[in-house]
C-alpha cells in the first residue's frame, strides 16, 4: 500500500519544536519546483530562505501539499505559496537544527550548523568574514 508524503507531517513537526523552544523557524525552498511563488529578487542559486515566525508572517497554513502566507519584502505586504516538494529544510535560525529533506521523502537528515560540505547553501566565499553565516545543513547517515 502507497503511503502519503511524510514530508508535511515533518515539517508541521519541526515547525512546532522550533517555535516551542522561542527559535526563528526558517525554510530553504527550491524555487525550480512547479508552484512556487515567491519574490524572484531574493532568490540566490534557484534557492530561497523564508522567515515563517510567527511574528513575521500572516495567515500561515502549512498544508498537505502546500504552504501559504503573507509576509513583507521591502515593506510590501505578498502572498506567498510554496509546494510542500520544494521545501529542501526546515531549520532554526539561530542554531541551524532542524530537518533537511531529499528528494526521497522517506530519506531525511538532520541539519547541523557548521558542517561545510554543501557549497550551495554557503555564502559566497567573498562574503565579509565578520558577518554571520547560514547554517550550513550536511546528511547524516
Amino acid at each position: 500500500m502507497q503511503m502519503t508524503s511524510s514530508r508535511p507531517y515533518l515539517v508541521r513537526a519541526i515547525y512546532q519544536w522550533i517555535t516551542d523552544n522561542g527559535l526563528t523557524p526558517h525554510l530553504l525552498v527550491d524555487v525550480s519546483v512547479d508552484g512556487v511563488q515567491v519574490p524572484a529578487e531574493h532568490v540566490q542559486n534557484g534557492k530561497i530562505i523564508l522567515n515563517i515566525a510567527p511574528m513575521a508572517v500572516t495567515g500561515l497554513v502549512l498544508g498537505d501539499t502546500e504552504i501559504t502566507f503573507s509576509a513583507r519584502f521591502s515593506g510590501k505586504a505578498q502572498g506567498l505559496y510554496v509546494p510542500v516538494d520544494a521545501v529542501l529544510a526546515v531549520y532554526a535560525k539561530e542554531n541551524g537544527q532542524g530537518m533537511m529533506f531529499s528528494e526521497d521523502d522517506g530519506a531525511v537528515a538532520q541539519a547541523d550548523k557548521g558542517d561545510d560540505s554543501d557549497p550551495d547553501l554557503d555564502p559566497d566565499p567573498g562574503t565579509d568574514p565578520d558577518k554571520p553565516k547560514r547554517p550550513s545543513l550536511r546528511v547524516v547517515k
